[in-house]
C-alpha cells in the first residue's frame, strides 16, 4: 500500500468518527433544525435555549407584549407553551431564513404535532401568509382557518376578531 492510499484511508475513516464525537446540533442555511425552547414570548414566538428567536410561520396570535393585550391573546400564549416550553422541537424553514425583526421563520413541531396549523386549527390565531414563505401551504392553513371561523374557535368568537 501506498503512503498516498494509506493516508487517504485514513481520511475517510477519521472525518465520520470525528463529526460522530461533535456535539454540535444539526443546522440549516437558516439556524438550527432542533432545539429546546426556553421562552414562549407570546402565542408565534418563542426562544430556544440556545438564544434564537423563532417567529412561526402562516400564523399571528393576539398581541399580548409591549402593552397589548388582545382578545385571546392569553389563551393563544397559554396553549402555545403547554405545547414547547421546556420541550425538544425540531424547526423546518422555508424560503426566506428571517422577518424583518432578526427573528428565524419556521414551522415548529414539538412532540410529532405541528404547532403552527395546530394553533390556526384550534382557532388561536389567524393566518398571515407572507410570500414566498408558505406558498405551498397557504391553502391548506387558509382550509384550517375556514373551520374554525365557522365553528367560532377561540379568536373567532372575539368581538372585534384581533386579527381581521
Amino acid at each position: 500500500m501506498t503512503r498516498r492510499v494509506f493516508l487517504a484511508l485514513i481520511a475517510v475513516v477519521s472525518v465520520p468518527a470525528f463529526a460522530a464525537g461533535c456535539s454540535r446540533e444539526p443546522s440549516s442555511p437558516c439556524g438550527p433544525v432542533e432545539g429546546t425552547v426556553a421562552e414562549v414570548v407570546d402565542g408565534d414566538t418563542l426562544k430556544l435555549a440556545s438564544g434564537e428567536k423563532i417567529r412561526l410561520l402562516m400564523v399571528n396570535t393576539p398581541e399580548i407584549t409591549m402593552g397589548k393585550n388582545e382578545c385571546y391573546g392569553e389563551e393563544a400564549a397559554q396553549f402555545h407553551s403547554s405545547m414547547v416550553l421546556g420541550q425538544a422541537v425540531t424547526l423546518r424553514y422555508d424560503k426566506e431564513c428571517e422577518d424583518r425583526y432578526g427573528r428565524l421563520l419556521a414551522y415548529v413541531t414539538a412532540n410529532e404535532r405541528e404547532v403552527n396549523s395546530l394553533l390556526i386549527e384550534r382557532g388561536f390565531g389567524c393566518v398571515m401568509h407572507i410570500a414566498p414563505n408558505g406558498d405551498d401551504r397557504a391553502l391548506e392553513f387558509a382550509e384550517l382557518e375556514a373551520q374554525a371561523k365557522a365553528s367560532k374557535r377561540g379568536v373567532w368568537a372575539c368581538d372585534p376578531v384581533p386579527c381581521e
